[in-house]
């Protein structure tokens, strides 16, 4: 009898110990949080040597985990339809742990229609790796207007 009491008691207070872990910082699925709006100027923008434009609005980013890391994606807003080669250009970690990457367009070679917001959209997505991410504690996705940022 006391056999399966022992074990079922354990049961217990192994399960109760679950929803400490689910909000504290050991769980990998609460390192980054959701975006949050942020002025460009925090960031401190330099003029890097890729000469592709910055996407006029960073309209939504978030950070979902992976087996090997994380995937950043980020949906940026073109000032109208027809900008390609979107990617995520990251800059180096900078002493505070900060993480920024700049989302960098292509225009179009000739004019095209403006459109409507949703054929104006461009998403791009970046893998980060565990040995990339150490060290990092906040990411940032950058625009020309604004900025989106998610903190662990």
């Amino acid at each position: 009898m006391r056999l399966p009491l022992t074990v079922a008691l354990t049961a217990v207070m192994v399960l109760t110990s679950c929803g400490a872990i689910r909000e504290s910082r050991l769980n990998p699925l609460n390192w980054f949080g959701r975006s949050q709006e942020a002025r460009v100027e925090e960031f401190g923008i330099s003029v890097p040597a890729d000469t592709r434009p910055l996407v006029e609005q960073v309209r939504d980013m978030t950070i979902e985990q992976t087996p090997t890391g994380a995937l950043v994606r980020a949906t940026g807003l073109s000032p109208m339809q027809g900008y390609y080669k979107a990617e995520l250009v990251a800059r180096p970690v900078d002493d505070k742990g900060v993480l920024v990457f700049d989302f960098r367009v292509m225009p179009p070679p000739e004019p095209k229609p403006v459109g409507t917001q949703r054929t104006r959209e461009v998403t791009v997505a970046v893998h980060l790796s565990h040995v990339k991410l150490e060290g990092v504690s906040q990411i940032v996705v950058q625009g020309a207007q604004n900025a989106r940022s998610s903190r662990r």
